[in-house]
């Protein structure tokens, strides 16, 4: 009988939490930081990049970032992506950069920011569940081709089950940190 191997769930679970956190890492309460603009994508040159490829994420000033775009073609797209991002800024542009002021946190702001790391949490969470799904037709597989019998699929459904809410209570923690950290100010 085989053993069927949990890793890769473990490592996709792990990958979706690390998501998580990198788009934490972009949400600012009231300092500018370049990792706010990291999650930014570009319509540029005909494909999706990220905003690090077509210019240089700069912060001159605690509530202020700039965005030197290399190209000056890709200024207007820059602009829109930023707009677009859903993270409440308005950059402007000026020539080839891109000045992006960071506004005051304010009550309103606040609860956007919290709405858009509860966005985040909601993703991560579907992520992982959907490792669990693919974990679980996986044991079905197994235990259809005679891999593993019915007892040692609903064992290792558990541990899969097991892994799923551990995953699933590291994003809660996750989120609630940051929910703190974004009302503290």
């Amino acid at each position: 009988m085989a053993e069927p191997d949990l890793s890769d769930i473990v490592k996709r679970m792990d990958g979706a939490l690390k998501a998580l956190g990198h788009e934490f890492a972009g949400l600012r309460t009231g300092r500018a930081s370049a990792g706010l603009l990291e999650p930014v994508m570009v319509e540029a040159y005909g494909a999706q990049m990220p905003l690090s490829q077509v210019g240089t994420i700069g912060v001159p000033e605690p509530r202020m970032i700039t965005v030197h775009v290399w190209d000056k073609s890709a200024v207007k797209a820059v602009e829109k992506a930023i707009r677009d991002a859903g993270l409440g800024l308005n950059p402007q542009p000026d020539g080839q950069v891109v000045r992006v002021p960071i506004p005051e946190l304010n009550e309103e702001r606040r609860r956007e920011i919290l709405k858009i790391a509860g966005k985040y949490t909601e993703q991560a969470k579907v992520a992982v569940r959907n490792v669990r799904r693919d974990g679980m037709d996986m044991l079905k597989r197994m235990e259809k081709s005679g891999d593993i019998s019915e007892d040692e699929h609903k064992m290792w459904a558990d541990e899969v089950q097991k892994l799923t809410d551990e995953h699933i209570k590291k994003i809660d923690d996750a989120a609630e940190s940051k929910e703190k950290d974004i009302l503290q100010v």
